[in-house]
């Protein structure tokens, strides 16, 4: 998919690589079969950005809040970025995991991700609640499981606001105030 709306990236501005943390949401998926990891990786590090962590865990969400506090609480990851887990079954829990650890909702990613989504499986995109936060310092975003909306998400939202050369904003440069009170 093409998104034409995407703005300019100021090349006069310095790019700032980001430490982003993939975690795969998943009851059934290993390293061997994680397409949907795989292309967020492949996504962030041709961008230029630093895969900072990598991990994949079932969908509880006791593990799953122990593992994004961990890297919340770790100073060399700037940004969690989570696949799968967000639909509306029972087991489907990363977004109440990350209701558990955010300070702050973004709720204007999930309603961007689910209009970007729209165009690529129609109505089918009710069905996802991709969501973001931010807590602690870190960015949090969780986008659902398949490699589609995995470069729907990157490649329609992420890829820009994740972009310090972004105009006329982006996430990178808001990084150093997230900490404020």
């Amino acid at each position: 998919m093409s998104y034409a709306a995407t703005m300019p990236i100021d090349e006069s501005r310095i790019f700032l690589p980001v430490r982003i943390a993939v975690l795969t949401v998943s009851d059934t998926r290993s390293a061997a079969d994680d397409r949907s990891g795989d292309t967020l990786v492949e996504r962030l590090e041709g961008a230029g950005h630093v895969l900072a962590a990598r991990a994949i865990v079932r969908d509880e969400v006791p593990t799953l809040v122990a593992q994004l506090n961990a890297w919340i609480d770790d100073a060399g990851i700037d940004c969690v970025i989570s696949t799968g887990g967000t639909g509306v079954t029972g087991r489907d829990v990363t977004p109440e995991a990350l209701a558990q650890v955010q300070e702050k909702d973004i709720p204007g990613f999930g309603e961007l991700f689910r209009w970007l989504s729209y165009q690529s499986i129609g109505t089918s995109t009710v069905q996802s609640r991709a969501c973001a936060g931010v807590s602690r310092g870190t960015y949090l975003f969780a986008l659902p499981g398949s490699t589609g909306a995995v470069k729907d998400g990157w490649d329609g939202i992420l890829r820009d606001q994740l972009d310090s050369r972004h105009r006329p904003c982006n996430f990178v440069e808001l990084m150093p105030r997230l900490r404020e009170v």
